[in-house]
């Protein structure tokens, strides 16, 4: 295990990637599926992981081009891979049991910040780590309407790859940039992990309001109210039923679930 956590610790390493020779690409790849399309990649790193492949094109390693055909296509895969995982597990998903590389928390907070931004969620989330990986599995569980989940994942794969990788690819022949890479780096971490700390402080306070507000003792289960409905497993105290004003016609018939509203622009 240790040796995995110091594998993961290196790979926003420019030095480090380039010892990968013409493995390069393949590692890539995998990185940006896994931690966009399987549950437990959520700690794996993303954009440092970008920028960094975009200073390796600057250093003549890499090819912008299929360097950003490959990536964009891992992003879209591993974000369609999501959405069907939550479309055919459904709501139980959110009662899994947590475990090292399983956290449901996540998905619950994931869940939350879809239901404030909408189907817009599966671009803004690209830029958000934790939400990166979980925003297309609830939109599956909420039975998001197909096209409208490929537009949005087309748009935020293309755009999350390109912004990166070519920031990195603009910032590598900067001098004071290849002098002090790791600083970067260690900037870009921070810049993208900031948002996803604001929004848990924010869940966070949700928690203890509602719990606060909420008559002792209830809990149970949620109703979701729309055309259809299910019962899902209530994380919280709370007496306020989560509706889903989702159109009928984005509705699947076989389906009777939305715990979230993918209709919402």
């Amino acid at each position: 295990m240790a040796e995995f956590i110091d594998f993961v610790r290196k790979l926003p390493s420019p030095e480090y990637l380039a010892t990968w020779g013409p493995y390069l690409y393949v590692l890539l790849t995998a990185i940006v599926f896994a931690e966009t399309g399987l549950l437990f990649g959520f700690f794996l790193p993303g954009d440092s992981l970008l920028f960094a492949a975009g200073v390796l094109v600057a250093a003549g390693d890499l090819d912008i081009v299929l360097l950003n055909v490959l990536l964009i296509s891992a992003a879209i895969a591993g974000d369609t891979l999501g959405y069907w995982i939550g479309r055919k597990t459904g709501p139980r998903i959110f009662t899994k049991e947590k475990s090292f590389f399983f956290n449901p928390d996540h998905l619950r907070w994931t869940r939350e910040f879809y239901e404030r931004h909408g189907g817009k969620t599966i671009i803004i989330a690209r830029f958000v780590p934790i939400a990166r990986t979980f925003a297309p599995v609830v939109a599956g569980v909420g039975a998001m309407n197909y096209r409208r989940f490929v537009a949005y994942n087309v748009l935020g794969g293309i755009g999350w790859v390109t912004s990166l990788t070519l920031l990195g690819w603009a910032l590598g022949n900067v001098g004071w940039v290849r002098r002090h890479i790791d600083l970067v780096v260690l900037a870009i971490i921070i810049a993208s992990i900031s948002p996803g700390i604001v929004e848990w402080l924010r869940h966070r306070a949700r928690q203890r309001s509602r719990g606060a507000s909420s008559p002792a003792g209830m809990s149970g289960t949620k109703t979701v109210s729309g055309s259809s409905s299910r019962t899902l497993p209530c994380t919280t105290s709370t007496t306020t039923p989560m509706t889903s004003p989702i159109p009928p016609d984005h509705q699947p018939q076989a389906r009777k679930l939305n715990p979230i509203d993918p209709a919402h622009p």
